[in-house]
């Protein structure tokens, strides 16, 4: 789309994110909502009252919209209402969500073995060898470029990931020796452009979308004959409940995944399984005499 056919409350947007630091895929997510929305209302959101905003969050309810994805169209549109058109009154209309927290399923090792030799072809075999091996989100996976990977120190510099924050993350041998056949593959089929992305999409001056890498994940899934309900974000998951399963320290493991607060990341020990199986029960200690009469 070129400048020409923006619409003038469309550039204004995008001018107001990117004078405050927006990264590009917040951007992408922010008129991806306002778009939604705009269908929804049928007519340009610039008049749109409190009660349609009620309404339209019913609606993405209604039809099975995630706690995650109401509240990301909140944030949206209430930078829309609130800062490009200065309409803070209309706000009122917006609430978040509360959901509460659930644990993550979290496959084996195993599992994740069969899901990654599955994969539908290298470049999302390295992909997603790449999320489980790092920990990375989905938008971290095809914002890389090949000169994020750093060989020489065994690190993959992250730019500006959650929190508009950059930070290193871990780089294996095995995850190496994947991205490597996966580049020079990418060469000879003359989509790895100099200085491009790790992960091009359809076209390689264009990066992989997340919705195609979480489609190849699930085809994966399929192929691998798992049927536990898992998305793209479970080898995110995986990563950090097998790492606590190793005995790795928690505070490590937030730094690598990035959070902010190490409650976060103290989520996943209630699901890692040797941990649990390496603490005895107070039964145990017990001196096991004979079994009372029934």
């Amino acid at each position: 789309m070129t400048d020409d056919t923006i619409s003038p409350l469309r550039r204004r947007m995008i001018e107001d994110m990117t004078v405050r630091g927006f990264t590009a895929c917040t951007q992408r997510g922010y008129i991806a909502a306002v778009r939604r929305f705009t269908v929804f209302l049928g007519r340009s959101p610039d008049q749109a009252t409190a009660e349609e905003l009620r309404r339209f969050q019913l609606q993405m309810r209604s039809e099975g919209a995630s706690a995650t994805t109401m509240n990301a169209a909140v944030s949206a549109l209430r930078f829309l209402f609130g800062v490009t058109l200065g309409r803070g009154d209309v706000e009122v209309g917006l609430t978040t969500v509360r959901e509460p927290r659930r644990l993550p399923v979290v496959l084996s090792p195993e599992e994740v073995t069969r899901l990654l030799d599955a994969a539908p072809g290298l470049k999302y075999r390295a992909a997603l060898s790449l999320s489980y091996g790092t920990g990375l989100r989905a938008s971290e996976v095809v914002s890389l470029k090949v000169s994020d990977i750093d060989s020489s120190r065994m690190v993959i510099r992250i730019e500006q990931g959650k929190g508009r924050k950059d930070r290193y993350a871990m780089l294996s041998e095995p995850l190496l020796a994947i991205l490597r056949a996966w580049w020079r593959a990418g060469r000879e089929r003359n989509v790895m452009l100099p200085g491009g992305w790790l992960f091009p999409g359809r076209d390689p001056v264009t990066a992989l979308s997340t919705r195609q890498l979480n489609r190849a994940f699930h085809a994966a899934k399929e192929a691998a004959g798992i049927n536990k309900r898992v998305c793209l974000h479970t080898l995110r998951h995986c990563f950090a409940t097998h790492l606590l399963e190793q005995k790795v320290d928690i505070r490590v493991i937030q730094v690598l995944l990035g959070h902010k607060k190490l409650d976060t990341t103290a989520h996943y020990s209630h699901v890692a399984s040797t941990t649990l199986r390496a603490v005895k029960s107070p039964l145990e200690h017990l001196s096991q005499g004979p079994l009372p009469p029934a």
